[in-house]
């Protein structure tokens, strides 16, 4: 069973919060088992990495039951239900979602904000109703990242071959390859060791390199297995251990499989992986602005 969504999580909630003051943690693992999540479902993270998905849409669903005034916060972390949330139980109501919620007034204002001319249908039209706020900030950052990925490898398309082996080198020492001495990557060029286009000294004394090979290709001309079986040779030819294989296209089946069996350490980085990297590590990009997301600091008001 897949992690439910916070809508579908908000009546179990309800119930759980009848019996007795719960705090979220209890009231996420009593969801979680009775809606048999499995080990890999419980810890599953958002993409912030901070907290668990199941967690996060459980405490979504209590803030817009409290909203809706059918759960109250009682101490840190704990609540309980109200009357309005017990008479909706002695109704037997088969669902309690967004929609459900509407007939409630401090919801609406809630859930709309301040604007009195706020259209909900046309707004959640266009939203999946089931993502709590995080989930649907992280879809859209997601889809942001994706588009400039794609601008980031038309650039890279535009720019010689040269531009692109020292954009390599650079990402390399960007996450962290060769430590903190300077000139610790350098790109080779044309009078580079047969088949290698750079290389990365791991310490002062270049006792410990990795050795690059970068193809700039289009989409379409992926590399193969020929491709990989001559970067291995040039690897022998320097003594070399490992190398890394970056191209802005993508690999063969064969080319990886090669990669996997020969005898030297060979990581293949394709196109998209490329691009993520750039952004994760700021090569080729920069911020342009800083979305802070707070939460109650409970110690505070203790």
């Amino acid at each position: 069973m897949a992690i439910p969504d916070f809508q579908t999580l908000m009546l179990p909630l309800l119930r759980i919060s009848s019996e007795a003051e719960v705090s979220l943690s209890e009231a996420t693992e009593r969801l979680s088992t009775e809606f048999h999540l499995t080990d890999e479902e419980r810890n599953a993270l958002l993409p912030s990495k901070r907290q668990t998905i199941i967690k996060n849409r459980v405490g979504w669903a209590k803030t817009y039951l409290v909203k809706a005034g059918l759960l109250q916060a009682t101490k840190r972390a704990h609540f309980t239900i109200t009357d309005v949330g017990k008479s909706i139980l002695d109704k037997n109501v088969s669902c309690i979602n967004i929609k459900f919620l509407q007939q409630y007034p401090e919801f609406r204002k809630f859930h709309q904000g301040n604007d009195d001319n706020c259209d909900f249908d046309s707004i959640h039209n266009n939203l999946d109703e089931n993502l709590t706020p995080e989930e649907i900030i992280h879809n859209s950052l997601d889809q942001i990242e994706e588009t400039l990925g794609d601008e980031i490898l038309n650039k890279i398309l535009s720019q010689s071959p040269e531009f692109f082996e020292n954009l390599v080198v650079k990402l390399l020492v960007a996450m962290g390859y060769g430590g903190s001495f300077e000139e610790a990557g350098r790109a080779l060029g044309k009078s580079g060791d047969g088949g290698v286009d750079g290389v990365i000294d791991q310490d002062i004394l270049g006792l410990d390199r990795i050795y690059v090979q970068a193809k700039r290709y289009t989409e379409g001309n992926n590399v193969g297995s020929s491709a990989i079986r001559d970067f291995f040779g040039s690897l022998d030819r320097v003594k070399a251990s490992k190398g890394l294989f970056v191209t802005t296209s993508e690999f063969t089946h064969d080319a990886k499989e090669t990669a996997q069996y020969l005898s030297k350490r060979l990581v293949l980085i394709n196109g998209r992986q490329l691009v993520k990297l750039m952004i994760r590590y700021g090569v080729g990009c920069r911020i342009e602005e800083t979305l802070y997301i707070k939460k109650l600091d409970e110690e505070f008001f203790e």
